[in-house]
């Protein structure tokens, strides 16, 4: 009996074991400032403004931050540039930052000098930085394939630019991102500053992104909470408010961390409130939040034959790329040079073996322009090879994808110029179907596959 009930204890302990191991935390902050009266309180106090969470974030397995600011020296008078003094970065992976958004109205603060320094300064410290251009990311976690997508909608304050959603490239984001991972996320800057409550763009956009593919939503800029919600069965934060801020109004004195939970092949989220004591700006938790979300199923990853593809994020000279590792049957058996891809879809033609068809980003002689290229791979044991290199078929392309009704009709979204009059400033478009022939694509007028081809788009 004895024996029995310590093979009993034994079991349960292993079985909590192998339950704590195999789950997954992903915890996201709110915005964080390492600037201004921030930046004399962590330099007076010759100390880390995490040391009351520094514990809390090395639970986790990736801990995400949104930056505002850029990396540099700037001689300005305005108090709403954000200046970063690169050796303050290594704080942040010293606290457990694993990975930082760059994606809001601050990132360009310095210019494109002050951007790419930043992205430099990151990398330089083990750090993953994802803005809209470096998006979708890819982060492998016992084995279970995280994707971050970064979208800044919020005018920059030294040219205006945003992110625009809904768009065609914010759709092809989410598509890569739903199609080569489990889980996707996407953190985005948006909402109106100082209000406790959305907006009605916060919604229509988070509609629509959870639509195309996302699975947990990520919000900040308000500078305070927002009430999370749940919005078509996905779990959106409006906004975490401040992280690390030095707004002295009550309100951005409060903050959230997402608590995001993945296990068993599904996505639990939860909520920690954080504090900063007045006559300070570090952060502190104070409460666990359980909003009792339902769980969302993750995906599924992306296979094509006996192959499941692994996508890898690269960085170099100023390139974001991804390489593919195949696996199967448990083990890795071939992996993809650096490819820039916007776009990835399984074909089949007619009887022969699925091929890959993927838009790729290339400069072209033809028109001058580094502009998208559909490609496709045949796939076997030696990895992938190229059957057809496309320049952008009839006319320049926006989009282009293989229809899911039959993985066979090609379905693209033209600008309105064409290769003798190049004008990549033309509103209109086209869009048109193709058909493989067995050495590439030919035009097809059929009206049902039109008419489909046309709902991808509308």
């Amino acid at each position: 009996m004895k024996f029995h009930l310590i093979s009993i204890l034994i079991a349960f302990f292993v079985f909590t074991a192998c339950n704590r191991d195999d789950e997954i935390r992903i915890l996201f902050t709110g915005d964080i400032l390492l600037s201004r009266n921030v930046r004399v309180e962590y330099q007076h106090r010759s100390a880390s403004p995490w040391i009351h969470i520094k514990s809390l974030f090395q639970q986790a397995d990736l801990v995400v931050g949104n930056l505002e600011g850029a990396i540099g020296d700037t001689v300005h008078t305005s108090s709403l540039l954000f200046d970063i003094n690169p050796n303050d970065i290594p704080m942040l992976r010293e606290a457990g930052f694993n990975i930082i958004t760059i994606a809001n109205n601050h990132s360009c603060d310095l210019g494109e000098v002050g951007f790419e320094k930043t992205i430099e300064t990151l990398i330089a410290n083990e750090i993953r930085p994802v803005g809209y251009d470096l998006s979708p990311q890819f982060f492998t976690v016992k084995g279970v394939v995280i994707s971050i997508v970064a979208i800044n909608t919020v005018p920059s304050g030294r040219d205006g630019s945003v992110n625009q959603v809904p768009s065609v490239e914010t759709m092809q984001k989410l598509r890569l991102a739903r199609t080569l991972s489990n889980v996707v996320i996407v953190s985005i800057h948006w909402g109106s500053e100082l209000l406790e409550w959305t907006n009605k763009n916060q919604r229509v956009m988070a509609e629509w992104l959870i639509e195309n593919g996302a699975d947990v939503i990520i919000g900040s800029h308000p500078h305070v909470v927002q009430q999370p919600e749940i919005i078509n069965g996905k779990p959106v934060f409006f906004s975490l408010g401040n992280h690390l801020f030095d707004q002295k109004y009550p309100a951005t004195k409060e903050g959230l961390i997402a608590d995001i939970r993945i296990r068993r092949g599904k996505i639990y989220c939860k909520g920690i409130v954080t504090h900063t004591a007045e006559r300070s700006f570090f952060p502190e938790t104070t409460a666990q939040i359980d909003y009792s979300f339902r769980p969302v199923r993750t995906g599924d990853l992306f296979s094509i034959g006996a192959y499941t593809l692994l996508p890898v994020s690269l960085f170099g000279h100023h390139k974001y790329n991804l390489m593919f590792n195949a696996h199967s049957n448990g083990k890795r058996t071939w992996s993809t040079p650096p490819m820039s891809v916007v776009s990835l879809n399984r074909a089949k033609f007619d009887d022969e073996p699925e091929s890959l068809f993927i838009l790729e980003r290339h400069y072209s002689n033809m028109d001058g322009e580094t502009g998208l290229r559909p490609y496709v791979y045949g796939v076997d044991d030696r990895g992938i090879h190229a059957r057809w290199r496309g320049s952008a078929l009839a006319w320049p392309i926006i989009d282009a994808q293989i229809m899911p009704c039959d993985n066979k009709t090609l379905c693209a979204l033209h600008r309105g110029d064409s290769f003798i009059n190049i004008d990549q400033t033309a509103e209109n478009t086209r869009i048109l179907t193709y058909q493989w022939n067995g050495f590439g694509f030919s035009g097809k007028t059929d009206s049902d596959v039109c008419e489909g081809c046309w709902g991808l788009y509308e």
